[in-house]
């Protein structure tokens, strides 16, 4: 990277220091760190005219054809390479037929003109890029900035493809693009697990049978996983090889496009699971030394491979590998409308430690073990997000609490408009390993509540994370083998009436007490009974458990229909409230003895009772206002799955002049939640 000049004086509070005196020890720190961005910005600016400019290179890098000289340019950055070659089916793989030229800065161009290779270099065409290194060893590659990749199923080898259709893709989403998104109800989904068949799905599959089902259930944003290409399916798409190419094992860019046109057309916005973080380490594949050197895209020596997770890490200290990630950025943005990210392994960008320290101090946020040059690409990336596409959606992946992540750069934060509230799910794992009766309450309260007032969170109980071979979903924590058994309608069966009555009481509360925001996995909203374990040598290659039982909700005669009703009621309540955007709930009532939670938010009235076995009539707790209330949710409705104990009637406050408060009593059933509504103005003093 080019040296950054600390020339901009920025002496005024930062905002976030202003709204959290917790941080003023780090003061400074948060100034540095505002003023590193402006001088980088101010850097980029200068040198390229623009943010967008810099972040336009895929415009220049690989294929681009030019209209005024009749042909096409292909340039790749390879500063240390010895020399590189362009072979392919239009020039029969003939290493010197086509070998390139270096400038000043370590980019390679080639030129092929139309007169000469119009019939030759079309759609389609397939081809590689040799690369001489310092060891005079040719290695095949794949452009680093190309556009579509294609595996060979027998072989498993990659292969670039030339990607110019002569008919380009034709939008109809303009209305949707202007559009506000609102609260975010999304449905994380996996295009080649979404299909009932045991195969790989396609794009348009996707499109055709499952955003249907997104639309039906409620949900207005699909969080697309593993859209980037990656050489072996069972990474989730986490090892990306090509940051350029969407995964041709579901179908061409232009299939893609269409999924995504279909989503905008029903309303539904997609978003794309990014992975900037690290990048899979094969060579033939990927960048991994593609020049020759471990450190062109990557950082040398210890830092070069994650301890973890087995791939490199990009140096984001260079201002080509910012430009090569900032501008895919723009590139899916662009190129494919997508209408926001979800940026994964945060944590481990931010820290050289990659999260694993604990932080007990304020300090090691921001002095002990930070990596300064990832936290700029992070702020860089989310201005050119904003810039690019209006009401985009950032959400980081961070599990570490890092302050300001949320908030506007110039407040001194790195710009993401969401987090993920990691520590949600992992709570629930935990409180599912104790008994029912030791469930607390003022424990779960605080959990759901665990955050900053200024940090939109997106609560979610299970992800892909908690679907995974070794783990289990909720549905199969709360009722395991017995799902296999009972979950006919005519069964009876404790541990699955147990389950169904948890797995609905859990949800509601971590989307209405969670956060602004609200994720769930595709097939978990009706309690999907399997784990995933996508093909592999282990299982004989078999994608058995790489789909998902979209039969099981949809027969009529088995109990997962009643999670589903059940979770499309909850989304169209919170929805119709807008208790995504009430702020804090209000806790009313908190009582251990009979396991029960109530707070107020959005002017409902939320009732919890955990409890496995004590229902009380005549339940009274206190109420913030007077009035009268209905009932509009109840989870033991029998059309939920429920034992219909809980009577749809009014509900009056009353008034008690000893301690000066109003007061509720309901029918207090274990196991369920209730939600109230005012739905009038009644004063009991005036009775």
């Amino acid at each position: 990277m080019k040296p950054l000049s600390n020339n901009i004086l920025n002496t005024k509070r930062p905002k976030i220091v202003q709204e959290d005196n917790w941080l003023i020890p780090c003061e400074l720190d948060i100034i540095a760190r505002t003023n590193q961005f402006k001088a980088l910005t101010q850097s980029l600016e200068q040198y390229f005219g623009s943010l967008e400019n810099f972040a336009s290179a895929y415009r220049y890098f690989g294929f681009n054809y030019d209209k005024k000289k009749k042909g096409w340019y292909y340039r790749e950055w390879a500063p240390e390479a010895k020399a590189l070659y362009l072979v392919g089916d239009f020039n029969d793989w003939d290493r010197k037929a086509n070998p390139m030229i270096k400038d000043d800065m370590g980019v390679w161009t080639l030129f092929l003109e139309d007169k000469k290779y119009a019939h030759k270099f079309i759609h389609k065409s397939l081809l590689k890029v040799l690369v001489r290194n310092n060891k005079g060893e040719i290695i095949e590659r794949i452009p680093a900035y190309i556009k579509r990749v294609i595996q060979d199923k027998k072989t498993a080898n990659f292969t670039a493809q030339h990607w110019y259709p002569q008919t380009p893709f034709k939008w109809t989403d303009e209305e949707f693009l202007q559009k506000d998104l609102g609260n975010l109800f999304i449905y994380e989904a996996h295009i080649g697990m979404a299909q009932e068949e045991a195969k790989v799905g396609t794009y348009r599959e996707f499109a055709d049978t499952i955003l249907p089902r997104i639309q039906q259930a409620g949900y207005n944003i699909v969080q697309l996983m593993a859209i980037a290409e990656h050489p072996y399916y069972g990474s989730y798409g986490y090892h990306v090889s090509n940051f350029y190419a969407p995964s041709s094992r579901f179908g061409t860019p232009e299939d893609l496009k269409y999924l995504i046109n279909q989503a905008h057309k029903m309303g539904i916005g997609v978003i794309m699971d990014l992975v900037h973080s690290h990048a899979v380490k094969n060579i033939l594949e990927g960048l991994n030394e593609f020049d020759g050197t471990a450190a062109q895209y990557f950082h040398d020596g210890e830092r070069t491979t994650h301890p973890d997770w087995d791939s490199k890490l990009f140096n984001y200290g260079k201002w080509e590998v910012m430009q090569f990630l900032a501008s895919n950025i723009r590139y899916w943005l662009e190129e494919f409308h997508f209408d926001g990210f979800r940026f994964d392994g945060i944590s481990s960008m931010l820290y050289l430690h990659h999260g694993h320290q604990s932080f007990d101090s304020v300090y090691k946020y921001f002095r002990k073990g930070v990596d300064n040059q990832a936290i700029l690409y992070l702020q860089l990336a989310n201005t050119i997000a904003q810039k690019t596409r209006k009401g985009v959606i950032t959400i980081a992946e961070d599990v570490s609490g890092m302050p300001g992540l949320t908030a506007p750069i110039e407040d001194g934060g790195i710009g993401f408009g969401y987090r993920l509230g990691m520590g949600l799910p992992d709570f629930w794992i935990k409180m599912m390993q104790k008994p029912d009766e030791k469930w607390d309450m003022n424990q779960i309260w605080e959990t759901l509540n665990n955050r900053q007032p200024n940090v939109n969170t997106v609560a979610y109980v299970e992800s892909h994370d908690q679907a995974l071979v070794g783990d289990k979903t909720l549905a199969f924590r709360l009722m395991d083998k017995e799902m296999y058994d009972s979950m006919d309608k005519a069964s009876h069966n404790l541990v699955v009436d147990r389950g169904i009555a948890l797995h609905k009481m859990i949800r509601l509360i971590t989307i209405s007490a969670g956060g602004q925001a609200y994720m769930n996995f595709i097939g978990n909203e009706f309690g999907h009974p399997e784990w995933i374990d996508f093909p592999r040598a282990g299982n004989h290659w078999s994608c058995e458990y790489a789909r998902r039982k979209w039969s099981l909700r949809d027969n009529g005669f088995l109990r997962y229909h009643y999670l589903a009703d059940f979770d499309k009621a909850m989304l169209e309540l919170i929805r119709e409230n807008q208790i995504l955007q009430a702020g804090y709930g209000k806790a009313l009532h908190m009582d251990d003895l009979h396991q029960t939670l109530i707070f107020e938010k959005g002017n409902l009235i939320f009732v919890f009772n955990f409890h496995p076995t004590n229902s009380t009539p005549n339940y009274p707790f206190r109420l913030p206002f007077s009035g009268k209330f209905e009932l509009i949710l109840n989870s033991d409705d029998k059309k939920f799955g429920g034992f219909g104990r809980i009577k749809t009637q009014a509900f009056y406050a009353q008034y008690n002049s000893e301690d000066e408060y109003y007061y509720l009593n309901i029918y207090n059933i274990n196991r369920t939640c209730q939600v109230l509504k005012k739905i009038d103005e009644f004063d009991a003093l005036k009775m």
